[in-house]
């Protein structure tokens, strides 16, 4: 078995990333506009991709073993592309393994990069949706506090906010 079939697996992989990558552009855009109809159609999109991923890297680790085979290694071993690489002879094969690894690894980079500022926006949205309905509903954290007896009036009294909690 050649390593051909190995890099047109990673590159398989590759697609469903950059895939992933414009669903994480989306993404950010439908938080910033609060357009939750259209986060959720994209998480649909982003399990769906989840599970081509999965399939791709059952199909990538079972390309590799043969790949080992085919070289004389017997063993189960779990080798990064860059040790497959050196058991590659032919230098243009190993050019086009070591150009999909790098590609891959930039493109796994950035998504990680946008997944992680997703998380920022949505952490985000959630702390200003809990400001907004402490503010509606007058609670503070300021009253939580200390502890004040419930029979002592006097002081500091609350705003009751735009709604009253008791009705």
């Amino acid at each position: 078995m050649t390593v051909q079939v190995l890099i047109d697996s990673l590159q398989r992989l590759e697609m469903v990333y950059n895939d992933m990558l414009a669903v994480a552009d989306d993404k950010k855009q439908a938080i910033m506009k609060n357009d939750v109809d259209t986060v959720v159609q994209l998480l649909n999109r982003e399990s769906k991709g989840m599970k081509m991923i999965e399939k791709l890297e059952r199909d990538r680790v079972e390309s590799a073993y043969a790949f080992l085979q085919s070289r004389g290694v017997k063993s189960q071993l779990e080798l990064t592309l860059t040790e497959l690489a050196r058991l590659v002879f032919d230098p243009e094969e190993k050019e086009k393994l070591l150009d999909v690894q790098s590609r891959l690894s930039r493109t796994l980079h950035e998504l990680k990069e946008k997944n992680d500022l997703n998380q920022q926006l949505l952490v985000q949205s959630l702390d200003f949706i809990d400001f907004s309905l402490d503010m509606l509903t007058g609670k503070s954290s300021q009253d939580e506090v200390t502890y004040h007896h419930p029979s002592d009036k006097g002081g500091s009294t609350g705003r009751p906010g735009l709604f009253d909690t008791r009705a």
